[in-house]
């Protein structure tokens, strides 16, 4: 399969964990020991999950979480069939910086699904960090959307449920399901036509 059924955005702030997240999603890592970095831009990565017996390739965008790259990654935003926009709960200003984002997102792509992930979970419940975003205030904002988890990238909790319901979700939508038909009809066209077409050539 040579492109993605399923296009997943990572939003939030810088230092959430985004790129930690999408590392653990995709190759169960979490390196404690490696200094931070911003993404710049956006990273691009890809896994191949099942939904009712069907195989889709997810594509995931991880994008830059620093307001000097806010320009720039807003082209990321475009066909995007779902979204995860993370904060840290024992941050309220990320809690703030994440309604911003969904306020952006909801600009360029109204029916993207979203999905809240509170992330660093392991800080909090071996009491490192104190919380600063109530639970009832997420509880209640989270309505409306398509979920909330809570998340952590070291021990794995909760990171694969999480992107299993996005899988699930979009696979329950029967017009992206036939956009995604559609797609993989046209790709295998154009491969039968091009290999058509190079069929006499000879790479001696």
């Amino acid at each position: 399969m040579s492109r993605c059924d399923f296009k997943v955005v990572l939003l939030g702030s810088e230092h959430v964990g985004k790129t930690s997240l999408v590392l653990r999603f995709v190759s169960c890592r979490f390196n404690a020991d490696i200094p931070y970095q911003n993404t710049v831009g956006a990273a691009f990565c890809a896994k191949t999950m099942q939904s009712n017996g069907k195989d889709f390739n997810v594509g995931i965008w991880d994008t830059a979480g620093s307001e000097r790259y806010e320009a720039m990654t807003k082209i990321y935003y475009r066909g995007a069939h779902a979204a995860i926009i993370c904060y840290e709960p024992s941050s309220a200003a990320s809690w703030t910086r994440l309604r911003h984002w969904l306020q952006e997102l909801r600009g360029i792509e109204e029916n993207c699904k979203v999905y809240l992930c509170g992330t660093k979970k392991d800080l909090l419940d071996g009491g490192y960090v104190t919380r600063e975003v109530p639970e009832d205030t997420v509880a209640a904002y989270s309505q409306g959307l398509c979920g909330h988890y809570f998340t952590s990238s070291k021990t794995g909790e909760n990171v694969d449920e999480l992107f299993q319901k996005i899988v699930d979700d979009c696979a329950a939508d029967v017009q992206l399901m036939k956009n995604v038909e559609d797609m993989r009809l046209q790709l295998q066209k154009d491969e039968a036509a091009y290999k058509a077409k190079n069929k006499d050539y000879c790479y001696c």
